[in-house]
Protein backbone atom coordinates (compact mmCIF):
# COMPACT_ATOMS: atom_id res chain seq x y z
CA UNK A 1 0.00 0.00 0.00
CA UNK A 2 1.57 3.40 -1.44
CA UNK A 3 2.29 5.64 1.83
CA UNK A 4 0.06 8.62 1.99
CA UNK A 5 2.38 11.53 2.69
CA UNK A 6 -0.82 14.32 3.04
CA UNK A 7 -1.14 14.70 6.72
CA UNK A 8 1.83 13.13 7.80
CA UNK A 9 4.24 14.82 9.95
CA UNK A 10 7.19 15.26 6.99
CA UNK A 11 4.32 17.64 5.14
CA UNK A 12 5.68 20.86 6.49
CA UNK A 13 9.35 20.03 5.34
CA UNK A 14 8.48 18.91 1.85
CA UNK A 15 6.39 22.22 1.73
CA UNK A 16 9.63 23.91 2.80
CA UNK A 17 11.53 22.22 0.03
CA UNK A 18 8.87 22.89 -2.61
CA UNK A 19 9.05 26.23 -1.72
CA UNK A 20 12.85 26.64 -1.84
CA UNK A 21 12.76 25.06 -5.80
CA UNK A 22 9.54 27.29 -6.39
CA UNK A 23 11.76 30.50 -5.27
CA UNK A 24 14.89 28.64 -7.54
CA UNK A 25 12.54 28.80 -10.27
CA UNK A 26 12.74 31.97 -12.61
CA UNK A 27 16.35 32.14 -14.79
CA UNK A 28 16.61 35.88 -13.52
CA UNK A 29 16.72 34.18 -9.75
CA UNK A 30 18.70 31.20 -10.50
CA UNK A 31 21.53 33.86 -12.52
CA UNK A 32 21.52 36.77 -9.06
CA UNK A 33 22.39 33.99 -7.27
CA UNK A 34 25.39 32.78 -9.48
CA UNK A 35 26.40 36.50 -8.89
CA UNK A 36 26.41 36.34 -5.49
CA UNK A 37 27.54 32.79 -5.61
CA UNK A 38 30.72 33.75 -7.05
CA UNK A 39 31.84 37.02 -4.82
CA UNK A 40 33.58 36.18 -1.65
CA UNK A 41 31.65 38.99 -0.32
CA UNK A 42 28.69 41.28 -0.08
CA UNK A 43 27.29 42.36 -3.30
CA UNK A 44 25.42 46.08 -3.65
CA UNK A 45 22.00 45.86 -5.92
CA UNK A 46 24.23 48.17 -8.58
CA UNK A 47 26.81 45.63 -9.17
CA UNK A 48 23.80 42.75 -9.78
CA UNK A 49 21.74 45.65 -11.90
CA UNK A 50 24.76 46.01 -14.18
CA UNK A 51 25.49 42.16 -14.66
CA UNK A 52 22.36 40.80 -15.26
CA UNK A 53 20.52 44.48 -17.12
CA UNK A 54 17.11 43.20 -15.38
CA UNK A 55 14.82 46.50 -14.67
CA UNK A 56 15.44 47.71 -11.09
CA UNK A 57 11.76 47.34 -9.80
CA UNK A 58 11.63 43.42 -11.43
CA UNK A 59 15.22 42.66 -9.64
CA UNK A 60 13.74 44.30 -6.81
CA UNK A 61 10.50 41.60 -6.54
CA UNK A 62 13.62 38.69 -7.77
CA UNK A 63 15.45 39.84 -4.93
CA UNK A 64 12.62 39.64 -2.52
CA UNK A 65 11.35 36.33 -3.43
CA UNK A 66 14.87 35.07 -2.72
CA UNK A 67 14.60 36.88 0.70
CA UNK A 68 11.63 35.66 1.79
CA UNK A 69 12.50 31.86 1.46
CA UNK A 70 15.75 32.96 3.26
CA UNK A 71 17.79 31.92 0.61
CA UNK A 72 19.44 35.03 0.17
CA UNK A 73 20.02 37.81 3.00
CA UNK A 74 20.24 41.58 2.13
CA UNK A 75 21.77 44.71 4.66
CA UNK A 76 21.47 48.11 3.58
CA UNK A 77 24.50 50.10 4.36
CA UNK A 78 23.78 54.24 3.92
CA UNK A 79 21.95 54.37 0.56
CA UNK A 80 22.92 50.97 -1.04
CA UNK A 81 21.83 47.56 -0.09
CA UNK A 82 24.50 44.90 -0.11
CA UNK A 83 23.14 40.92 -1.02
CA UNK A 84 24.87 37.90 -0.34
CA UNK A 85 24.12 33.96 -0.04
CA UNK A 86 22.58 33.45 2.98
CA UNK A 87 24.06 29.79 2.98
CA UNK A 88 27.16 28.54 1.63
CA UNK A 89 25.55 25.47 0.71
CA UNK A 90 23.28 27.20 -1.74
CA UNK A 91 26.52 27.90 -4.20
CA UNK A 92 27.13 23.64 -4.16
CA UNK A 93 23.25 23.32 -4.98
CA UNK A 94 23.91 25.84 -8.19
CA UNK A 95 27.33 23.66 -8.98
CA UNK A 96 24.95 20.33 -8.52
CA UNK A 97 22.03 21.73 -10.63
CA UNK A 98 24.56 22.22 -13.59
CA UNK A 99 26.53 19.40 -13.34
CA UNK A 100 23.01 17.30 -13.50
CA UNK A 101 22.28 19.65 -16.42
CA UNK A 102 25.18 18.92 -18.26
CA UNK A 103 25.39 15.34 -18.15
CA UNK A 104 21.64 15.37 -19.00
CA UNK A 105 22.19 17.55 -22.09
CA UNK A 106 25.38 15.42 -23.24
CA UNK A 107 23.30 12.37 -22.75
CA UNK A 108 20.58 13.80 -24.97
CA UNK A 109 23.51 14.86 -27.21
CA UNK A 110 25.04 11.66 -27.48
CA UNK A 111 21.32 9.73 -28.34
CA UNK A 112 20.49 12.45 -30.78
CA UNK A 113 23.96 11.41 -32.51
CA UNK A 114 22.76 7.59 -32.31
CA UNK A 115 19.62 8.73 -34.21
CA UNK A 116 20.77 10.47 -36.65
CA UNK A 117 23.67 7.25 -37.47
CA UNK A 118 20.38 5.11 -38.12
CA UNK A 119 19.44 4.26 -41.87
CA UNK A 120 16.54 6.19 -43.35
CA UNK A 121 13.33 5.13 -43.03
CA UNK A 122 10.34 5.48 -45.84
CA UNK A 123 9.84 4.60 -48.62
CA UNK A 124 12.57 5.09 -51.55
CA UNK A 125 11.33 8.19 -53.94
CA UNK A 126 10.16 6.46 -57.12
CA UNK A 127 12.92 6.74 -59.65
CA UNK A 128 13.54 5.30 -63.49
CA UNK A 129 12.60 1.28 -63.49
CA UNK A 130 14.81 -1.04 -65.26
Amino acid sequence: MPHNFLGSPEQPLYEIKANLFKALAHPARIRILEILSASSEPTPVSAILAETEIEPTLLSQHLAVLKRHHVVSGKRTGNAVFYELAHPKISELLVIARTFLADTLGAQRDQLAAMRSLPPIGKKPAGKKK
